[in-house]
């Protein structure tokens, strides 16, 4: 063969390589738009939670709240697991007088 046959032949690969590669990174893309994630929720902080609690003492559900902490497990507020602090405010919330 001639070398200019040969690099004919290495142009052609190299474009052929491309190629692929071009397909690779679209195929990679499209995955990563197809499972979009899902929004993280914050994380509930121990003063969120006791500001919460707080206004809900001040309206006179302190009996109830107490319970509720002790209903966790615990005898204050601080001593609540912070995986606790979201249903312990869902049911605080659901407090009415």
């Amino acid at each position: 063969m001639s070398r200019i046959k040969l690099l004919k032949d290495i142009v052609d690969d190299m474009h052929a390589l491309a190629d692929s590669l071009g397909t690779l990174a679209s195929a990679l893309e499209s995955d990563k738009s197809a499972a979009p994630e899902q929004p993280v929720k914050p994380e509930l902080s121990l003063s969120d939670v006791r500001a919460v609690l707080a206004k809900k003492s001040q309206a006179g559900f302190t009996k109830e709240i107490k319970a509720l902490i002790e209903k966790y497990g615990a005898e204050k507020l601080s001593a609540v697991e912070p995986k606790h602090y979201e249903a312990l405010l869902k049911e605080v919330e659901e407090l009415k007088k």
